[in-house]
């Protein structure tokens, strides 16, 4: 009688679950006929949305590999002081909020800027152009790589390479044709989640960037500025956000099932 109260009890409680997460993501697709989502993609606003948005996402996909997988290697293999900080800073950006992550890199690179005032001198601005898009992107996408790439780093054997370097390889050498290809799977999970995370990022743009068509308007800025006169883009722009998250979800799955 208890297993079947118990049984009963988690069924319904799953099945509420999943609904309150389900229910919203359907509406979506109910609000809107398939003759109005396509129209919305012909928007000169959607258009130039999902092409910033797509540019700047990889481009910031890509510095965060470029400069997250040696740092990730360094930290899944050397012992050195200050580690434990520069774990804490690495993952800070996941659980600061995405407003005060703007603010600061705005008072870090904005014209008035400990950085920024310096490069206004040479008529460099970064604050509300493309360039800070990307710059707030890799700062709160990058976590999502440099925590993954680190444990799929320390997840490979060293007995591998040890035995490279008793060979005569350089720690370069093990690097590249060791360690990383025996880690590929959970460096291409960890920035495809990159790439997700920067093609979501609203918060931290809308106050770094701002919300320029064509320049800083990246797809969470179009659906809140569609929202308020045309929801069928916005709501277009949302559903093109739900399939790639859902892509991306399967996309790790299928490549973290690969790997193991």
């Amino acid at each position: 009688m208890r297993r079947a109260v118990l049984s009963l009890f988690t069924t319904v409680l799953l099945a509420l679950f999943l609904l309150f997460i389900t229910l919203p993501v359907v509406s979506l697709f109910l609000r809107i006929s398939p003759e109005g989502f396509f129209h919305s993609l012909t928007q000169p606003v959607v258009l130039d949305a999902l092409s910033l948005s797509f540019v700047t996402a990889t481009v910031s996909t890509a510095i965060v590999v470029l400069f997250g997988t040696p740092l990730a290697l360094v930290n899944a293999r050397r012992d050195y002081t200050g580690k434990e900080l520069v774990d804490t800073l690495t993952d800070l950006p996941i659980v600061l909020p995405p407003a005060v992550a703007g603010l600061a890199l705005l008072m870090a690179f904005g014209r008035r800027g400990v950085i920024g005032q310096y490069l206004d001198i040479f008529g460099i601005h970064i604050g509300f152009t493309t360039i800070a898009v990307i710059l707030a992107q890799v700062f709160v996408a990058s976590p999502f790589y440099i925590r993954q790439a680190r444990a799929s780093f320390e997840a490979v054997d060293r007995l591998y390479e040890d035995a490279a370097r008793t060979l005569g390889a350089s720690p370069m050498t093990v690097a590249l044709r060791i360690t990383i290809p025996l880690a590929w799977g959970g460096l291409v999970s960890g920035a495809i989640l990159s790439f997700a995370r920067a093609l979501g990022e609203f918060g931290a743009t809308i106050m770094f960037a701002g919300n320029f068509q064509g320049r800083t308007q990246t797809m969470p800025l179009a659906i809140y500025t569609t929202m308020q006169g045309d929801m069928n883009a916005a709501i277009s722009l949302s559903i093109i956000l739900v399939v790639i998250s859902f892509a991306v979800i399967s996309a790790v799955k299928i490549v973290t099932r690969r790997k193991y």
